[in-house]
């Protein structure tokens, strides 16, 4: 374990004494699990962090393969229906 030199308020120093206290340890003590607990939480942000960016690449590009094609079989029926109306306008469909 390392040692750790802080400066704050005495105002602060004061409430984080009777909080220590109330809580049966010592600043140091406490200072060091707040600040463990904040590790673990920015660990658990980065992770559930990435992996909501990775499922959300998966789901857009999921998302885009669909619509392209559908806008392809779109566009063909289109020409196909074109092409039938050409034909009916040159009276080859009957």
């Amino acid at each position: 374990m390392k040692n750790v030199t802080i400066t704050v308020e005495d105002s602060v120093l004061d409430w984080a004494r009777i909080e220590a206290a109330r809580r049966g340890t010592s600043v140091s003590r406490m200072l060091g699990d707040f600040m463990a607990e904040m590790m673990q939480r920015e660990d658990a942000y980065e992770r559930a962090y990435l992996a909501w960016r990775t499922d959300e690449r998966s789901w857009q590009q999921g998302a885009q393969a669909p619509a392209k094609s559908v806008a392809r079989s779109a566009s063909s029926q289109r020409a196909a229906g074109q092409k039938d109306a050409k034909s009916i306008a040159l009276g080859d469909a009957a």
